[in-house]
Formats: structure tokens, sequence, C-alpha cells
């Protein structure tokens, strides 16, 4: 998953962020609906949204609240990463103050999508879910994003298999938020795992990074070294 520069990017938007382009304020609404197709097709262009975040500094009349929260939303949902943190700084400060008239609500939902951000960050995921699940806020910033429960659920599993080539599926489940039908159903159908019935364990793959490595530790002593050490206890004894 390229978040950064993604093949999905038309010619447009790349000659908006490679050029002079991205310092006009009318390009402001050609990345503003770049948000919004991202937000439909399931993908990321961090660059761009940082670089109508940019502008949004340079001119804060044409700020859009909603563009600001997909935006970060689809930030967190490439966790692990800076592009939260990125995306964040990049927003005005005017904007954020809670004295601000204009955007009373979008305080409030950046210190949510914070929360989100750092229980993923952290591999806090059944805390993740039980939070998004606690306040009807989180299901209104989420909504613009296209399947964004099943992105996040992806994106774990990927962690998954990088660290686990087993694990008990009520403790993956409660990682993917989903009870134990619905995770047997994602393991098989969705990662393409098995499951051990017996057992009650998911099975995944080998893969490079799950696989055990033989380590070698070698350390290259010569003679000359030993001499030194020696002459030096010597030295210090005499």
């Amino acid at each position: 998953m390229d978040s950064e520069d993604p093949q999905e990017r038309p010619e447009e938007i790349a000659a908006i962020i490679n050029g002079l382009e991205r310092y006009n304020p009318e390009a402001v609404g050609d990345l503003e609906n770049y948000v919004q197709h991202q937000c439909v097709n399931r993908f990321t262009d961090s660059n761009a949204n940082r670089t109508l975040l940019k502008l949004y500094q340079l001119n804060p009349d044409r700020v859009k609240d909603e563009v600001i929260t997909n935006v970060l939303v689809k930030a967190l949902a490439c966790f692990p990463s800076p592009q939260f943190s990125l995306a964040l700084h990049l927003i005005p400060p005017s904007v954020m103050a809670p004295g601000n008239p204009r955007n009373e609500e979008l305080p409030e939902a950046i210190s949510k999508l914070r929360l989100l951000n750092d229980q993923l960050q952290g591999a806090q995921y059944a805390r993740f879910w039980a939070t998004l699940d606690s306040d009807d806020l989180y299901a209104d910033l989420t909504t613009d994003t296209e399947g964004f429960d099943d992105l996040v659920r992806v994106r774990i599993a990927t962690l998954v298999s990088h660290a686990y080539r087993e694990i008990e599926l009520p403790i993956l489940g409660q990682w993917l938020g989903l009870d134990d039908d619905e995770a047997r159903k994602f393991v098989v159908e969705t990662a393409g795992w098995t499951v051990d019935d017996e057992a009650n364990l998911v099975k995944i793959p080998k893969n490079p990074e799950n696989e055990a490595k033989k380590s070698e530790v070698r350390e290259d002593v010569n003679v000359d070294m030993f001499s030194k050490v020696i002459r030096r206890a010597w030295e210090a004894t005499a």
C-alpha cells in the first residue's frame, strides 16, 4: 500500500502537486474533489492531501471542515505510519481554535480522530473498535470513507501476518472487531487463511516477515587486539 504516491493518481493532480499550481488557490477545488474520489475508491494519496492542507494554510477562507476530517480519516487508515501526524500539523491553528465560532465542532472531531489514531498506532485494536462504537460522531466522521471498517481490518490482518504464524480465533476476532463467526468468514474469504476448528486456531501462511530466520553473530577478533588488551592489563597492575 503506497499512500504517498499511489498509482491511482490522475495526471492533472500530479501536475498540481509537482508544479507551481500547488500555490494556486484555484487548485483547492480540484484537490477537494480528489479527496472525495479517494474516499469512494478506497485508496489514499497523502502527498496530494498535504498539498491541499498547505493551501488551506495560505487561504483559510477556503477551509472546509468535512474535507479536513476526511483527510485525517484517510491518513489514520494508513497505520502504522506518520501520515496522520503530518496532516494534523498542517491544519491551520486558527481553524482548530475552540473559540472560533465558525468551527465549533471541528476541534472535537479532530480530538476524537486523534484518539483513534493513537490506538491504531499503539496496536490497541480491541480498544479501537470499542471506541469507534462508543459515539455516533465516529460514524459521522468515517461515513464518507467507503468501506472504512474493512480497510482497517485488512490493515490489521496484514500486520498480524507479519508477526504470527498462528493465533487464537477469539483473540483475532477481538482485534478485528468481529465475533467468532464473522472473524472465521473474514479469515477464510478475505485473508485466505485457514482455521483449525479443533484447536480454534487461525493458521497464517509463511511469508518473509513471519518466517523464523537463523541469525549468526560473528566477531572478528585478531591476535593484535588480544595483545593490546593483555598489555594494558599488565601496565595497569605494574
